[in-house]
């Protein structure tokens, strides 16, 4: 990384690590692979009628089953993110590496099984998957373009001299 590589940001866009903060957009894309999880997560902690809300975001059961397994190697990309410190161990180092590629690779796994759904199973509407594949598409776009997320990429945390 070079000096000017780090020109436009201030001292409370680093971490304890002297490492850039991870992107915003970042979490904005893992919120989109993982919404499955989310609604269930939302479903789960509504006491009085869990079904609700799971229905109002996925009317048939399949497309929540589709959802979580389009949403499985997001949350890989949530534990490597959370194992990543300065003493994580070699695979988790290499993983972070190559966390766009896997984001990727989830995003088009996504759109894929919105494909499936809409013209196969017949769950989804035209609409819905042409906002969806507009939804990947920026953030594919995203993940080459963000001069933040790419210094995000290249950086890991190394354990800071004691003062």
């Amino acid at each position: 990384m070079t000096r000017h590589s780090y020109a436009e940001y201030s001292i409370e866009d680093f971490d304890k690590f002297d490492c850039l903060k991870l992107s915003k957009g970042f979490y904005l894309l893992l919120i989109f692979v993982l919404r499955g999880y989310i609604v269930w997560i939302m479903s789960l902690t509504n006491r009085q009628d869990s079904s609700s809300i799971m229905g109002f975001f996925f009317p048939d059961p399949s497309l929540f089953y589709l959802s979580l397994s389009s949403g499985f190697l997001g949350l890989f990309v949530v534990l490597i993110m959370s194992l990543r410190r300065p003493d994580a161990a070699k695979w988790v180092k290499f993983c972070w590496r190559y966390c766009r590629v896997i984001l990727i690779i989830t995003l088009v796994f996504d759109l894929f099984v919105s494909f499936v759904g809409c013209f196969y199973l017949d769950l989804l509407s035209q609409t819905w998957l042409l906002s969806q594949t507009l939804i990947v598409s920026l953030f594919v776009l995203f993940c080459y373009k963000s001069h933040r997320f790419n210094i995000n990429l290249k950086e890991f945390p190394d354990k800071l001299p004691e003062k």
